[in-house]
């Protein structure tokens, strides 16, 4: 680094941690600051904005323009040239301010007279919490030095920020963890929570930013990372050498961890007057921004990478590991940027919800949480930068909305819905152990979906009459290897003596797409949803396909046993499953085990293609179950992971009902019992239209199993066909409009 750079900003720092040394209140401590960075680098203005909501930057203090404008200028993210920093996070420097694209005047300030502006984005760990700005009279371009001393000082300024130094009257001054925030994610588990934050991974805080010593800071960084590289060592030894996956990313932690270039960086940054912990999450800071800006999905997930050894290098140097000491709260919610399945079943039903900043609907982590019933937002982010142990949160998995720190308005209405939501519970029990039967006598079978041991309580207390669909994958997913056949046996025989005689259908492994495990082979493939995956790994490994049907057989012990082989396309992949079932049980009843006393062998429908089968398929099969989750979004061509595409498409839409129509009429054709699974299955309004069509059996989460019971038992089928059936006629692209007009005209007594 050049002497230059290496004084200015050092002897900057070391003037500013004598600053904030001094006892005063936060007002006071801003002003001192600007003052002190005006006078260090000679310009005529100083000034800090900072945010008093998402939205709004306010002047918090000044030198050089106008004392009477401090908290009283405010402008919207994007407006003028400190708009624009803060919008985008990156550095404005310019010779001529006024001429510049996306200047607006500020006559309050009296800046009319300043031509140089520099202004720097005040950001930790890729949030940006404002603009730290100076300015000259004289036109001039500020020098490489300059910059990189304002930078140094706006992310000492973000760390103080971080610790409370500047907290004064006023939103803008207000402490950062202490605002009410709202995030709105997507909702992957419906159902509401309140509770208070339990960080999964706790965030590291550096309280010493400033350092005096270099060379000192350098040693304890090398040594950091000597203990590092070690640790990743470890985990490269000790990762199974069948995952490919893990070791890609444990091979570039050790590449970063070797980094000539990102450990010169830092050793930049504490030659500039920066502690080795502070000068770690400068660069991370800086690789954060750069993250956000990279389209490219594999650069993104290498930013990822070097964004959690960074994390894991802080943890060394600060000693703060994820156990701080903090005991978990009574009601937690959990708050991370991901979690694995395993990790997620280690907390159990504690939690009262989830919200993570990533994730994905069909994750393993939402399949969890699915199967435990507990309220899941992913998509939420930043919340993890925001979040505190401790903090009161507000999980809406209905809507996918997370409010923190939520103020008291908010929170007596959502505790209010929370309470129509008991009330309606209470409801739903009154009517659990009835039959589900129409206003117009029309019988309708309600199952529930599950994956875990954990589910089968829920058979009895949410009314249902059996198990429409238990994942088998989950055994697979939560495993660094292949379960043996014996175990597996032994859980199917466990979900079958909980179910008490109830029905359970079994399906087969369902795995790729989303679904990857531990121990197969990643497929690099364009569009995984279409690619390998379910029956068609299973058909070209039939070792695992024929090891599960066995244990399903063994774990049955002469029960009645129902079978279902999920995603299956065409007529021969289903005689090709049953096949092998029919092996099985040859191969079984050789050895002398005990047989199902009947067996039922049934097919997902999940794509477009098999409700156009050949009749014999629908004649083969025992039982059909229609996927919705999967059939929509191929039947719509619109990716149910994707936003801005998956709600353009209603379940409720014509083209879809009058599918749906179809496979209804060539089961009864050929008398095949037809389900629907899936979450339109445990959506009331959805579940009624789909009784009115001619479905007579419903599978869903245990939770839905009660409204949907209520609105059925509620209304006349026949009436609502006609309803369905005239608006189809009249040419609407949805029923929805005059379903709900019906519903809303009963409710009403007319």
């Amino acid at each position: 680094m050049p002497e230059a750079r290496e004084s200015v900003s050092r002897r900057l720092l070391q003037r500013l941690r004598e600053t904030l040394a001094q006892e005063s209140a936060g007002q006071e401590r801003l002003d001192r600051i600007t003052d002190l960075i005006a006078r260090s680098l000679g310009t005529d203005v100083c000034s800090i904005y900072l945010f008093r909501d998402s939205e709004t930057l306010e002047l918090c203090a000044t030198h050089g323009l106008k004392p009477e404008a401090v908290h009283k200028t405010r402008m919207r993210l994007g407006e003028g040239l400190v708009g624009r920093v803060g919008r985008d996070g990156r550095i404005i420097n310019t010779a001529d301010a006024p001429s510049h694209p996306g200047f607006r005047y500020m006559p309050e300030t009296g800046e009319e007279s300043f031509s140089s502006f520099l202004g720097v984005p005040v950001q930790r760990l890729g949030e940006t919490l404002g603009v730290l700005v100076v300015q000259t009279k004289t036109p001039r371009q500020f020098t490489d030095d300059e910059v990189y001393a304002i930078e140094v000082v706006a992310m000492v300024l973000a760390e103080m920020a971080e610790l409370g130094a500047f907290i004064g009257e006023g939103a803008a001054l207000g402490a950062l963890h202490q605002r009410p925030v709202m995030f709105r994610g997507v909702s992957a588990q419906e159902g509401t929570a309140e509770g208070h934050v339990w960080l999964h991974e706790p965030r590291v805080v550096v309280t010493n930013p400033i350092a005096d010593d270099p060379e000192q800071e350098k040693a304890r960084l090398g040594e950091a990372i000597e203990r590092l590289r070690v640790s990743v060592d470890e985990m490269l030894d000790s990762a199974p050498t069948g995952d490919k996956e893990q070791l890609q990313v444990l091979e570039t932690y050790r590449m970063f961890a070797n980094s000539r270039g990102w450990i010169r960086r830092i050793e930049e940054a504490i030659e500039g007057g920066l502690s080795a912990e502070a000068a770690v999450e400068k660069e991370q800071t800086a690789a954060r921004s750069r993250m956000m800006q990279v389209p490219d999905p594999y650069l993104r997930e290498r930013l990822h990478d070097l964004d959690d050894l960074s994390n894991r290098l802080l943890r060394i140097l600060t000693g703060q590991g994820n156990h701080t000491g903090a005991e978990m709260p009574a009601d937690p919610v959990l708050v991370a940027r991901n979690i694995g399945p395993g990790e997620l079943l280690d907390y159990g039903r504690n939690l009262r919800g989830i919200v993570l900043e990533e994730g994905s609907v069909g994750s393993h982590a939402a399949i969890v949480a699915r199967a435990l019933a507990i309220p899941l937002v992913i998509n939420a982010g930043p919340i993890t930068t925001e979040a505190l142990n401790g903090d009161p949160i507000l999980v809406d998995g209905d809507e996918g909305i997370v409010h923190l720190r939520p103020d008291d308005n908010i929170a007596a209405a959502f505790r209010d819905k929370m309470a129509m939501q008991a009330e309606a519970q209470k409801r739903y029990a009154s009517i659990r152990g009835k039959p589900t039967i129409t206003r117009d006598g029309v019988r309708i079978k309600l199952t529930m979906n599950a994956g875990l041991m954990a589910d089968l309580p829920s058979l009895e207390s949410s009314g249902a009459d059996g198990v429409g669909l238990f994942r088998t994958e989950l055994q697979f997913l939560l495993r660094n290897t292949v379960p043996r056949r014996g175990e597996l046996a032994a859980l199917y025989a466990r979900v079958m003596d909980a179910a008490k005689g109830k029905p359970v259908v079994f399906r087969t492994l369902d795995v790729g797409s989303d679904k990857v495990l531990p121990y197969m082979k990643p497929q690099d493939e364009p569009n995984p949803a279409m690619g390998w995956r379910a029956i068609r790994v299973g058909l070209d490994k039939p070792g695992v396909l024929r090891m599960q049907l066995q244990a399903l057989i063994r774990g049955a012990a002469g029960r009645p046993l129902h079978v279902m082989f999920p995603f299956i396309a065409q007529f021969e992949e289903f005689k090709a499953a049953r096949g092998q079932l029919e092996r099985a049980l040859e191969r079984e009843s050789r050895l002398n085990h005990p047989l199902p006393k009947e067996i039922h062998v049934g097919a997902m429908l999940e794509t477009p293609s098999i409700a156009f089968a050949p009749r014999q398929f629908f004649e083969m099969a025992d039982f059909i179950s229609i996927g919705g989750n999967d059939l929509k979004q191929f039947f719509f061509a619109a990716d149910r992971e994707n936003e801005r595409v998956r709600r353009r498409y209603d379940t409720l839409n014509v083209s879809f009902l009058n599918f749906l129509e179809g496979i209804i009429g060539r089961c009864a054709e050929t008398g095949t019992p037809l389900s629907f699974c899936g979450e339109d299955a445990g959506r009331p309004v959805e579940a009624l239209c789909f009784a009115a069509m001619g479905l007579r059996h419903l599978s869903m989460r245990p939770a839905s199993i009660g409204p949907v019971k209520h609105m059925l038992m509620q209304h006349d089928l026949s009436d609502l066909r006609k309803v369905i059936d005239e608006a189809r006629q009249s040419g609407a692209q949805s029923v929805r409009p005059a379903v709900m007009n019906w519903l809303q005209h009963q409710a009403s007594g007319f």
